[in-house]
């Protein structure tokens, strides 16, 4: 794997990638992780980051996960068969698959990536960046739910 200065690097306190699964490799059973672990192969069951320690997952394009994933920091270009937790932030590159619903803290998106679920914004999570509305405390605990499957009916109706 090359990482070059214009690859996403993890986040600040996350070493780099100590678990590589390779593209040949298959595992079956729930996968708990600190530090950093990149996916090239697949990975059946849930996908859990400890939370004592910090975590980062990088999926490419080869790799996929089958269950729900549960990690602070998520960079996808493979396909996730399941619910996502990101709870910093999730970078979902041209290539990325959502299958489930994803709850995320912070989101990047690059044109191509496709969630087939719901997008809910934690707003109870302080963010990097805050938008309230005149009169909002902001200690509010509301969420912000966008449902792509509605949204791409409205277009497809609306022309």
């Amino acid at each position: 794997m090359k990482f070059t200065s214009s690859d996403k690097q993890p986040s600040k306190g996350v070493s780099a990638v100590e678990t590589l699964i390779g593209r040949q490799t298959e595992i079956v059973g729930d996968t708990s992780f600190s530090g950093g672990l990149h996916v090239d192969g697949v990975l059946t069951g849930a996908v859990i980051a400890r939370t004592d320690k910090p975590a980062h997952l990088s999926v490419s394009e080869s790799g996929r996960i089958e269950g729900e994933v549960r990690v602070p920091t998520i960079v996808l270009n493979g396909i996730i068969n399941g619910d996502v937790h990101a709870l910093e932030k999730i970078t979902l590159g041209g290539k990325a698959r959502v299958n489930g619903n994803v709850v995320y803290r912070s989101l990047e998106m690059q044109a191509g990536a496709q969630v087939n679920g719901r997008l809910t914004h934690e707003s109870n999570v302080p963010a990097a960046i805050t938008h309230k509305q005149d009169g909002e405390s902001p200690e509010s605990s509301e969420s912000h739910v966008i449902d792509g499957r509605d949204a791409f009916h409205h277009q497809q109706a609306n022309g």
